[in-house]
């Protein structure tokens, strides 16, 4: 069965058996190959758990049926699976690297990224979630006798930060062994598409749901989601309106996915991508959607910003969210010797603010809650 697997891969996929390894060696599994092994180590990591407890969206609890953040990584995993499968990839390692991209978020979704990088920068630091991850994966995960982190091999070390985004090498030395000059393999450029794809799609969905965004809104305001409306009308004149836009979601889904499975094909044969070399080589990130779906998808965007996360109800929510992540945050600044041990022993080796940062980043939003809180009053105090 593995000959079988490794002879439908495409000659540009990441084969497991040229993988650079882990930072520690280890073993063979006898039937699981490290990319296997990396996905169930994700899957049975603390940090992955926790991710049930951090908002996508909605920090309030519209439904029961609404996104949380590790139900959003589930629906980017399927999407990133059926897009490798569809492009000859290694499947493994997208799944892996798909179920692995989120676990550096903050508790309240990218409003809890947003308040921790502010308050990081009066130290001349920043925060950003995908490096945050690598430190999950690489310290906090404490799981084995044998060595510290999940010992991940390196190309899903790799994919976690450059999944997303380019690292400059000479702002980021300590990421040296990353190999920021070049391009990650395909199966973590298309983690980024796919996570895009699934949150556009979920929040039309919940937003919808919570009776933030009506049908008409959508359909005058998408045109990408309009057309795919008609087509369901006419197909379907007399289904209730709730069926009527999951099937338009349905069908923006898979158009969205198959643009993008149609489009990276096209440029790898233009540019006549035959290894993964070529691909880390490359003038561009190859895997992503056409330009006219990509214009599309950006005017999806837009709409979603103006119209759902810029609502006053999702606003609302926002506004005590900031108060508590700065209060949490400041508190533990004034009162290190509350850190849980862990934390606290790693105040002899780092500096506080950046020891507080990564507590208060893995916390969920319901431990976040919990937490003793600074005087307001002294907030605005340095």
């Amino acid at each position: 069965m593995k000959a079988e697997r490794e002879s439908e891969l495409a000659g540009y996929a990441m084969r497991v058996e040229d993988s650079l390894g882990r930072r520690y060696a280890e073993p063979p599994h006898p039937y699981r190959n490290d990319y296997v092994r990396d996905r169930d180590r994700i899957i049975h990591a603390r940090a992955f758990r926790r991710l049930e407890n951090k908002t996508q969206v909605f920090a309030r609890r519209y439904s029961d049926h609404f996104r949380n953040r590790l139900t959003h990584t589930l629906e980017v995993a399927q999407i990133s699976r059926t897009v490798a499968r569809a492009l000859g990839l290694n499947t493994d390692l997208a799944e892996a690297l798909a179920l692995v991209h989120d676990v550096g978020h903050p508790p309240f979704g990218h409003t809890g990224e947003q308040v921790l990088d502010r308050l990081m920068r009066p130290y001349g630091e920043r925060f950003d979630h995908n490096l945050h991850a690598l430190r999950v994966v690489e310290h906090f995960e404490q799981k084995y006798a044998e060595f510290p982190g999940l010992n991940l091999t390196f190309e899903v070390r790799e994919g976690i930060i450059k999944h997303s985004r380019d690292y400059d090498p000479a702002a980021h030395p300590e990421l040296a062994e990353y190999r920021l000059a070049e391009y990650p393999p395909l199966e973590a450029q298309l983690i980024d598409p796919a996570d895009e794809i699934a949150y556009h799609c979920a929040d039309l969905d919940d937003g919808y749901e919570a009776k933030l965004l009506t049908l008409e809104q959508i359909v005058g305001e998408v045109p990408l989601f309009a057309a795919c409306y008609r087509e369901v009308e006419r197909r379907y004149p007399a289904a209730p309106e709730k069926l009527k836009f999951n099937e338009a979601l349905k069908k923006l889904l898979d158009t969205l996915v198959t643009d993008l499975i149609d489009a990276t094909r096209r440029r790898l044969r233009q540019q006549k991508i035959r290894s993964v070399d070529d691909v880390r080589r490359s003038r561009a990130r190859l895997a992503q959607l056409s330009a006219p779906m990509a214009r599309e998808n950006r005017h999806l965007k837009e709409f979603l910003y103006s119209q759902l996360y810029s609502h006053r109800h999702v606003d609302a929510e926002r506004r005590p969210t900031v108060r508590l992540i700065e209060e949490v945050f400041r508190y533990f600044m004034e009162h290190p010797r509350s850190l849980p041990s862990f934390y606290l022993a790693k105040t002899r080796e780092e500096p506080l603010h950046r020891v507080v940062c990564d507590y208060v980043a893995g916390m969920t939003d319901n431990y976040l809650r919990q937490q003793p809180r600074a005087d307001r009053r002294n907030l605005t105090r340095r």
